[in-house]
């Protein structure tokens, strides 16, 4: 028998190695494939409870997003329901937000849509909605595409577009506050869940000023006749005195611009507890008998969704309702005609 070259063998030990390395890399191709897979479908699963879970994607020059609509059970063909605007926060998407905020169980009791806007990571990489980046205009195109989601659902789904407002969290509260300054006359009401209100920052170093409340606070335009602008919408704040993430004091300036620019005056505080929830203080600024905007501020409350699901990251189970008080809000706007 001829004896191999040593060439030949260290070919061959080269050839097995290589074959073993393969098979390796296979097997990891194969459960990093899977793993994909598997988030794909949790990211995808519906929230739990009764109604449609329905997929959707929206475009306008600003680009392309996709979308979540719930609708609840028992809706008939061209029953205009009103229609809630539910904007995630950073390190979030539209399941996990509807989930943590259980907002689906309010409409599901109350009979309204919500629509929960998706944005792409490759436009953020936390997934944060990019409302300060209004230098560059992309903070202004993202608002494009979450009105055309809204657009695309008061056509598609029956949702009465005089009955929409808009909320959101964190970040996604701000983009809900740009959204109703460039767009007033077509949200009813808003709701500001522990963000920053407009016109603190046109870049991400701003941003992050803003958040630490380091920012000067800009007047908003007044609206009326002699102006040519229309009236803010109606503001709810709600907001966590323990947040670390963005401070309180972000809360105080956002009501205070809205109710300078409708010449609305602080009614006395109340001080509310439902239950063993968080306390909390409501103050209203009203222009007469109007109601401009409502100050929520929880003293326990951290960088999370009031009344949230319990074990989510952006969530407190403790504090009082965020999801009841925001259809609460907007439903009264609704009754106002």
């Amino acid at each position: 028998m001829a004896k191999k070259s040593p060439g030949s063998a260290l070919l061959g030990a080269w050839s097995r190695s290589a074959s073993a390395f393969t098979r390796q890399a296979l097997r990891a191709n194969r459960a990093t494939t899977a793993r994909a897979l598997r988030l794909a479908v949790a990211r995808d699963r519906a929230p739990p409870g009764a109604g449609d879970w329905i997929a959707g994607i929206a475009a306008s020059t600003g680009g392309v997003r996709r979308y979540r609509l719930y609708r609840p059970p028992g809706v008939a063909f061209g029953e205009r329901l009103p229609l809630l605007v539910m904007l995630h926060g950073c390190d979030q998407d539209a399941a996990s937000f509807a989930t943590s905020t259980r907002m689906n169980a309010v409409a599901a009791r109350e009979r309204f849509l919500v629509l929960y806007p998706e944005q792409d990571r490759l436009a953020n990489g936390h997934g944060c909605w990019n409302w300060f980046d209004t230098r560059s205009g992309r903070a202004h195109g993202e608002a494009s595409i979450v009105m055309a989601a809204i657009d695309q659902v008061c056509w598609t789904a029956f949702a009465d577009s005089a009955r929409v407002a808009v909320a959101g969290l964190s970040a996604g509260a701000s983009m809900a506050a740009l959204l109703a300054m460039r767009y007033p006359h077509r949200f009813r009401a808003v709701v500001m869940h522990s963000g920053v209100p407009p016109g603190q920052a046109n870049s991400g170093v701003d941003a992050l000023s803003a958040m630490r409340g380091h920012r000067p606070v800009a007047a908003l335009p007044a609206a009326g006749a002699a102006s040519g602008l229309a009236p803010l919408p109606p503001l709810l704040v709600i907001h966590g005195a323990g947040d670390r993430v963005v401070t309180a004091s972000n809360a105080h300036a956002a009501v205070r611009l809205w109710a300078e620019a409708a010449g609305a005056r602080a009614a006395a505080p109340r001080e509310m507890r439902r239950g063993a929830r968080y306390p909390m203080t409501v103050t209203d600024y009203r222009a007469g008998p109007r109601t401009i905007a409502r100050l929520v501020e929880i003293p326990k409350l951290g960088h999370a969704w009031s009344g949230g699901a319990a074990k989510h990251k952006y969530a407190d189970k403790a504090g009082p309702n965020a999801s009841l008080m925001a259809w609460r809000f907007a439903a009264g706007q609704f009754a106002v005609g």
